[in-house]
């Protein structure tokens, strides 16, 4: 691995992590990487969970410290989305490359709307549901959205974010500690099933980390105060470009070439 890689790997972890912990989306940009690096798309969907894992370590910890986390609520609902990465995981690393690729980009497209119309303007904090014991319809809802964050981890932030504040009624901050200690604690099994079918480059997602570490700390720090407008701008542009080349409309390895 030489030093351009290296630069591009922290830099690629610096942008995701930042976008991940204040909102979600950022897998686009990893996923992306570590493809246009010349991993296999489901490889790079097993190495981008070790940059995950440090990434929201970073996360949790600085939310912690900023007494934002609800603890003991985000691990209740932790268990059923754990329970659930562990089956996508599982189905994700028996799929085959090339549907992978596919439905990564499908997936994409999907996003573009969610992040263009941005559904989370309405979303606001519920004191009465965040007191409210955690119902059979939230367990059902959190395996469901383990199941797809273990099989492809893209987007799953937005998805927590919803689930978190429209069923538990936290807002949107908290809403955020509460995803990231969910993603913490589902992925080293993630991890354990991509590790078991060889589909971990473990250099790549260790050098990652750095960026997605330093990028969680930075986005903790801000999410308190700030939007994510910026950021989402920049996805929207990263998720027309993948999409079209993980499609076959383009081919950006190709021009990453010819710079």
């Amino acid at each position: 691995m030489d030093i351009s890689t290296v630069i591009i790997l922290i830099i690629a972890g610096l942008l995701v992590g930042f976008i991940n912990t204040l909102a979600g989306g950022g897998s686009v940009i990893s996923l992306s990487t570590l493809i246009l690096l010349g991993l296999p798309a489901n490889v790079a969907n097993g190495t981008n969970r070790i940059a995950i894992l440090i990434q929201n370590i970073g996360a949790v910890g600085n939310f912690r410290r900023h007494s934002v986390l609800d603890s003991r609520k985000g691990l209740i609902l932790s268990i059923p989305a754990l329970i659930g990465a562990v089956i996508g995981s599982w189905i994700a690393a028996d799929v085959n490359e090339q549907v992978i690729s596919k439905a990564i980009g499908i997936i994409l497209i999907l996003m573009l709307f969610v992040i263009i119309f941005n559904p989370r303007k309405w979303i606001k904090g519920d004191e009465n549901l965040q007191k409210k014991k955690i119902s059979v319809g939230q367990i059902v809802l959190f395996f469901f959205i383990g199941i797809y964050g273990g099989f492809i981890h893209i987007g799953v932030g937005y998805a927590l974010l919803a689930g978190i504040v429209l069923s538990a009624g936290y807002d949107l901050v908290k809403g955020n500690a509460i995803k990231v200690l969910i993603v913490l604690l589902w992925t080293p099994l993630s991890i354990l099933v991509f590790w078991y079918h060889h589909q971990i480059a473990w250099g790549y997602g260790l050098i990652m980390g750095i960026g997605n570490f330093l990028g969680a700390l930075i986005a903790s720090q801000l999410a308190v105060k700030r939007g994510a407008g910026f950021v989402r701008l920049i996805v929207i542009i990263v998720i027309i470009f993948m999409a079209a080349h993980l499609l076959g409309f383009i081919d950006l390895k190709e021009w990453i070439k010819l710079l």
